[in-house]
């Protein structure tokens, strides 16, 4: 119903449009006596075997939703009652920021992908803050981080630090954003040289608060071997506590819609179903150097449940979607679930 009703229906109008109505209607039938138990009822599964404790943290199944559908913290509960274990929200920035010039967001719908360049617009850290405390959370949160668009120099590693200490008490694990394509000069983070004092300051600021929160690098898809490699060590070595492999990419790779169509789009990160296999191996090789030491989110291009089985067996600890949620409706998470508790059955 929803692939041949409803989304071609949301997909008539403008995608931004429709992302930031559909938070609205979800906050709105929230309100609704019995709304979210009867779409708990529908769409969430739970079961012992897909439970699984990873960064010290008992998560309840393996799906996560990926940053950037709830990127202020407004509805995390209710985007769990379909089934996700945990939400991340963000990026969150120290400051407000437009993101930037519309329109940035685009649907390749040939190619079950979507390309953005929304240049992590939020409401700010403070402002997600406000919202975790009105509205508790019901569902593991993590909370992504980046610096501000318009700093630069120091000021970059002052801005992790604020977002990170300004949200420490209110989440329960940490995503350092060092890899969004979208905003000038990030990427170049993933270089370790550059990493460091950032990471460093963060993983000594966490020793100054009462409770542990683990902190993830999420990580680009383009990067080479070589840069993964020292990435890793430098994970290992530092105690950061795992890899989000990974995010968009720069790449038009696996995109079968004219040359012209992709100019015309312009710059921006792919996700979706082109970005598949990349991500995949990105995961596979992570696992394969780190000798299992270093647990990995999977994400990136999810689009079936047998891809996601198959992202876990290649290394993940847990994965996240967001793409495949769009294209594939409110039951993909439910369908995900369900294919992986066979599994796991049928291999008892």
């Amino acid at each position: 119903m929803y692939r041949t009703l409803i989304r071609p229906l949301l997909f008539r109008f403008n995608p931004e449009t429709i992302h930031v109505l559909t938070l609205r209607l979800l906050k709105l039938a929230s309100r609704i006596p019995l709304c979210r138990k009867l779409v708990k009822l529908v769409f969430k599964r739970s079961h012992p075997s897909l439970e699984r404790v990873v960064f010290g943290i008992k998560f309840p199944g393996p799906v996560g939703l990926a940053g950037g559908l709830d990127k202020n913290g407004e509805c995390y509960n209710e985007l769990s009652d379909f089934g996700f274990s945990f939400v991340e929200i963000g990026s969150l920035t120290a400051r407000p920021q437009p993101g930037n010039p519309k329109p940035r967001l685009f649907r390749v719908v040939e190619d079950n992908a979507i390309i953005n360049r929304m240049g992590i617009n939020n409401e700010g850290a403070s402002n997600a803050v406000r919202n975790l405390v009105k509205d508790r959370p019901e569902v593991i949160v993590a909370g992504n981080i980046a610096p501000n668009s318009s700093s630069h120099g120091e000021q970059v590693a002052e801005d992790y630090a604020t977002a990170f200490s300004i949200l420490y008490d209110h989440v329960d694990l940490f995503v350092i954003n060092i890899s969004c394509p979208n905003v000038e000069g990030l990427t170049s983070l993933q270089d370790v040289s550059s990493l460091s004092d950032i990471m460093d300051n963060l993983l000594n600021m966490r020793t100054g608060f009462d409770t542990y929160k683990p902190i993830l690098l999420k990580l680009s898809p383009d990067l080479s071997h070589t840069q993964i490699d020292e990435l890793i060590e430098y994970s290992l070595v530092s105690g950061i506590d795992g890899i989000v492999a990974g995010n968009t990419t720069r790449s038009r790779d696996g995109l079968t819609i004219p040359q012209e169509r992709i100019s015309e789009i312009g710059k921006g990160g792919m996700s979706g179903a082109p970005l598949y296999r990349k991500n995949l191996e990105m995961v596979r090789y992570i696992r394969e150097k780190s000798c299992g030491r270093l647990p990995i989110i999977g994400a990136g291009g999810i689009m079936t449940p047998a891809q996601a089985q198959e992202m876990l067996d290649a290394g993940a600890s847990l994965i996240e979607i967001y793409t495949g949620f769009i294209y594939n409706g409110p039951g993909f998470v439910e369908k995900i679930l369900k294919h992986l508790e066979k599994n796991i059955t049928n291999k008892q």
